[in-house]
């Protein structure tokens, strides 16, 4: 019997059996384009080609040229781009960079004529990833989540619901990279311009705390009420007011007051009151 067959792969990384150093931490960025299964297949090519040229001229505007020079485990994925950086920076890209990329989209569409609009889902990360320096480079559980947040509901919701000739960029952000950038006081945007929300994926067992950021807005954002909005909002929703006024109900029981452990009732029909007895006063 001949052996001459190639060494099988290897297909496991035998992980719980034995103690092994973590891969270093990276910001993590990921774009996704809207709507780009529906243009027409003879755009796809030049679109793809065209969102790592946007990345880099935005990331270069906001004074970040070394995340795009020194970017780690770059890869497209036909409709989006995904690349690691120092974590560090992650306050930076935060902002200015997001604001800097919405500006850019919106010079494109007004001066690019007969191009097509270009509007980006963004996905912003922290997390372990190891970098082969090859094309398996980066993948784990943080690359996997930051593709997670970019199809999440919420982000999605922002870009169909505002104007697409206002809105180009709506960023999702997770429950990490938050509270390490925002809440921690680096990034350049208070912790209140950040919208708390459930990132939830259609068809896939995923359901993370996240916060949305779209640098600008044109439309309804998710949890976010106007002072009119609280305004008509039933009583019920704030039991410290009281509905107050006159109910009637003949020939019947009226309810009164503001019930708190007990009931005021009166009866009405004067008719429905039992005659007195004889020998006793009405």
């Amino acid at each position: 019997m001949h052996d001459d067959s190639p060494e099988l792969p290897t297909t496991t990384a035998d992980p719980h059996h034995r103690s092994r150093p973590l891969p270093p931490y990276r910001g993590i960025l990921a774009v996704d384009m809207k709507g780009f299964t529906r243009r027409p297949a003879i755009e796809h090519e030049v679109l793809s080609r065209a969102l790592p040229e946007l990345l880099r001229t935005s990331l270069e505007h906001a004074g970040l040229a070394d995340v795009w020079n020194g970017r780690l485990f770059p890869a497209t994925t036909g409709d989006g781009y995904i690349l690691g950086f120092d974590p560090t920076l992650m306050p930076l890209v935060i902002h200015p960079w997001l604001h800097t990329l919405q500006d850019v989209l919106a010079e494109l569409d007004a001066h690019a004529l007969g191009t097509a609009r270009i509007r980006l889902r963004v996905g912003l990360h922290i997390g372990p990833l190891p970098d082969t320096a090859d094309a398996f480079g980066g993948n784990g559980t943080a690359r996997t989540d930051t593709h997670r947040l970019l199809d999440s509901r919420p982000v999605r919701a922002v870009l169909a619901d505002h104007s697409e000739h206002v809105t180009y960029v709506a960023a999702v952000l997770s429950d990490r990279c938050y509270t390490d950038a925002v809440v921690s006081g680096y990034a350049g945007r208070h912790p209140h311009a950040f919208i708390e929300v459930p990132a939830t994926v259609d068809g896939k067992p995923f359901a993370q705390r996240a916060w949305l950021y779209v640098p600008a807005p044109s439309g309804p954002l998710p949890g976010r009420t106007t002072s009119a909005d609280r305004a008509q909002a039933p009583a019920a929703a704030n039991p410290s007011r009281a509905v107050t006024g006159t109910l009637r109900a003949d020939r019947g029981i009226i309810n009164t007051g503001l019930v708190r452990g007990g009931q005021h009732l009166t009866n009405l029909d004067r008719s429905a009151r039992p005659e007195p007895e004889a020998g006793h006063d009405a």
